[in-house]
């Protein structure tokens, strides 16, 4: 069949057909054009190699971006930095300039660079091995990762000038083996650490803590290096690199890069079920405005939540293409579990034009070179504000038009977003926010750094109290004191038993057995596991579903099988909450607000049978396993008996409205803390065993606490303020799950109970909330 040729249009035309489409308008809640901006140039500074300013002329740079000669400068000066600037701004040529311009001056200079993924440590190695060979210098640059052979890791590390790699490496296979690395480490000059806003909550406490070790062995072996990070545009990225590195850092913030005219469109699918609060499907919705540009030449990215929208998606497009006899290869899926050479072929495809739509999850949020694209649609809120920024920026010519299209959800955060527009446009971003002191993360990379080198009896890790947990180890036979240092002892290798990517220290391991050879799949910890992996759970993997058959709770193993079901569990648990210290408190108008340590205890109980689309309950069974014990730190909301009774006078059930309230407080508060919605868990207690008074406890979900509660303590009134927002502009009529939950949870007047809880603890708040930031003025 021969291919239909359609006239390729420019994106203005397209826009102008979507503004004239009834249809379409309806359902946007905001249509923003963020106007073009020229570039601010400067000059190589005059220290620059001519031979470098050559070779970058080759690669079409006769000119520096301001923030880039900027970066030069405070880099070379000896200053760590941040640079925060959007998605193509140039920001590897930020770091790259500096470290390439010193290793030609002293050759013995290395450097470390630190990426996410491994994906995007490759395509950076990439980019700079191109300056380096039209440089015909010999800077060697090497990825050394889980994936490196052990001939090359030799070689790298005794000759590697730019060593790129990422922090789970760093953490595990270069810093307890820093003697196989000496010429590294005596010759460390420069630490890049790309995409900081990445680093939040567990991960990033975990990173400090890695740097932390990396310092210490440097200090070690006489260097002290530069740290130069890279950051998508956050509240807070200056205290961030400053919280990670403990080092002054200097923010470079003024983008001189060129931006063409940006389109950034809200829209929000029609409503079918308007009792239920169900729209139609956001992945249809997002296919058919996509339709829109495919078929008519405009190279279009689509960002999915999942690995099953992703398939879907590009399912739905290829099936277009053929029904309008276009070639089906003109639109690709990009994701985890696709081979690396086929991801760096839809890359190269990308980027000379041959694929003219991908599919993709946030795998191609990060900065990985895919060209520059001229429409973005984005299937649901990617989940922070910087995330959407971030694959908004990835369509967008440095010249003309571009659009970026958020197409909403049914689920909370997508509504409160798309509600609320000037939430995402006139705000600062989220902030990140890490604890590197958190007791139980802290000690394991105490003992990592013990392995590492011996701790001096007089020497700080973090805490000024380290010899108390020096001490500590002591007692326990982990470490030796000899001659007031304290050595490694034990047999474990630690580095080993530490995930940077969770804060309990143990595991339950997901084991698949539906082939022959019995494969791990992933990992809970030990907190989470009797919820989502107790006999009878389905489990949700990659969009997969599994059947977990057994949990081997003393093994701490689960045992699965694939299966394809129309339902999902949903576990049900008894929570107790002892308060055992308040850090801080204030009296409101209405109640108190505090926040401390507690102790959470949590006893499975049951589960319910979800059915997907439609969340009825379609069976349920009980739950066997011990109850768990986690220490950490809360936020508490405590109501007086007066609000409860106002409540009771309407009319209205209290029960059902702190259900309510603890339904959309634990919506709205990622929105705030730029964290998952897994990282805290919400609790309304009709008597607090602490004050016997109706209490809201968000609590972190990890041992210790990561920061997340001290930020909710400081937001309330902004919290408040966003919770009834979002109860009332939802056009469910008695609850639903985009606001106070589903009816048969929180009974047919929940949204009312909730909305009057909320109403009286904005009392004496309200106008008094100063710039979102959650103080009174």
């Amino acid at each position: 069949m021969p291919l239909i040729e359609y006239p390729k249009r420019m994106v203005q035309e397209i826009l102008e057909e979507l503004r004239n489409d009834p249809a379409f308008r309806r359902n946007v809640t905001e249509w923003r054009v963020l106007p073009a901006r020229p570039a601010q140039f400067a000059n190589f500074p005059e220290d620059v190699d001519p031979r470098l300013q050559q070779t970058l002329q080759q690669m079409g740079i006769s000119k520096l971006y301001s923030h880039q000669e900027e970066s030069y400068r405070l880099i070379r000066s000896g200053k760590n930095i941040v640079v925060v600037t959007p998605t193509a701004s140039g920001k590897t040529l930020c770091y790259n300039l500096p470290v390439v311009q010193t290793v030609l001056e002293e050759p013995e200079t290395r450097a470390l660079y630190l990426f996410p993924t491994k994906a995007l440590s490759q395509d950076q190695v990439v980019e700079l091995q191109e300056m380096v060979n039209l440089l015909g210098e010999d800077i060697k640059t090497y990825t050394f990762d889980g994936d490196t052979p052990e001939t090359a890791r030799r070689a790298i590390r005794a000759s590697g000038h730019i060593v790129v790699t990422n922090p789970d490496m760093l953490h595990q296979g270069v810093l307890p083996h820093h003697t196989r690395w000496i010429k590294l480490f005596e010759n460390l000059r420069f630490v890049v650490i790309d995409e900081i806003h990445h680093y939040r909550g567990v991960f990033g406490s975990h990173l400090a803590n890695v740097i932390r070790r990396l310092k210490r062995i440097c200090r070690f072996y006489g260097s002290n290096p530069v740290f130069i990070c890279c950051s998508a545009t956050i509240a807070n990225p200056k205290e961030l690199a400053e919280k990670i590195l403990e080092e002054p850092v200097e923010l470079v913030d003024r983008n001189g890069a060129p931006q063409g005219e940006k389109h950034f469109i809200f829209y929000n699918p029609p409503v079918i079920n308007r009792q239920l609060g169900i729209r139609k499907s956001a992945v249809k919705e997002a296919a058919r405005i996509a339709r829109r540009f495919v078929l008519f030449g405009v190279q279009t990215i689509l960002f999915a939540r999942s690995r099953l929208r992703v398939e879907i998606l590009v399912t739905y497009l290829k099936d277009l293409m053929k029904k309008h006899r276009k070639s089906p290869d003109l639109i690709r899926g990009y994701r985890g579990g696709y081979l690396p050479l086929e991801r760096r072929r839809i890359e190269k495809g990308l980027r000379e034009g041959e694929i003219l739509g991908v599919v993709s999850t946030n795998a191609l949020e990060l900065g990985i070179d895919i060209g520059q694209l001229d429409a973005c649609v984005m299937v649901g809120y990617p989940g922070t504000i910087a995330s959407t920024w971030q694959q908004a920026g990835r369509a967008g010519r440095r010249s003309g038009v571009s659009v970026a299209i958020l197409v909403a959800s049914s689920a909370p955060l997508d509504q409160y977003i798309i509600h609320h527009p000037e939430y995402f446009f006139e705000r600062p971003p989220e902030s990140g926010v890490i604890n590197p002191n958190n007791l139980v993360i802290l000690m394991s990379h105490l003992k990592c750094a013990a392995f590492e080198l011996p701790f001096e009896a007089t020497e700080r890790f973090g805490l000024d109290a380290t010899i108390e947990l020096l001490e500590y180890l002591e007692e326990h036979n982990v470490l030796h004191r000899q001659n007031g240092r304290y050595y490694w002892t034990s047999e474990v290798y630690p580095a080993e038993e530490v995930s940077l990517r969770s804060a309990s220290p143990e595991n339950v391991v997901i084991v698949d057995t539906t082939s022959q050879d019995h494969k791990v799949i992933g990992e809970v910890d030990l907190f989470t596991a009797p919820l989502l992996v107790h006999e009878e759970a389905i489990y949700i993997h990659q969009s997969q579903q599994y059947h977990v058959d057994k949990l081997d709770w003393e093994r701490r193993k689960a045992y699965v099988h694939q299966v394809d079901v129309d339902y999902y569990t949903d576990a049900e648990v008894k929570t107790d909450i002892k308060v055992l210290e308040i850090f801080e408190e204030t009296a409101l108008p209405v109640g108190k607000k505090a926040h401390g340590e507690v102790s959470v205890t949590t006893t499975p109980t049951m589960y319910k049978k979800i059915k997907f689309h439609t969340h009825e309950n379609v069976g349920y069974g009980k739950i066997s396993l011990p109850e768990l014990e986690l220490h950490t730190t809360s936020y508490m909301w405590e109501l007086p008996f007066e609000v409860e009774q106002e409540v009771r006078e309407a009319g209205l059930d209290f029960g059902a409205g702190m259900k309510g309230l603890g339904n959309v407080m634990g919506t709205v508060a990622p929105i705030y803390l730029m964290c998952d919605p897994k990282d805290i868990r919400s609790i309304p207690m009709l008597r607090s065993p602490f004050h016997r008074l109706p209490t809201l406890y968000i609590y972190d979900a990890y041992p210790g606490g990561v920061g997340f509660s001290e930020k909710l303590y400081e937001l309330h009134p902004t919290l408040l303020k966003a919770a009834k927002e979002l109860v009332e502009q939802c056009r469910c009529e008695s609850g639903c799950p985009s606001c106070v939950g589903p009816v048969l949870e929180v009974g047919e007047t929940g949204k009312q109970s909730t909305l009057k809880i909320l109403e009286a603890g904005l009392r004496g708040l309200e106008g008094g909330i100063n710039g979102g930031n959650g103080t009174l003025s």
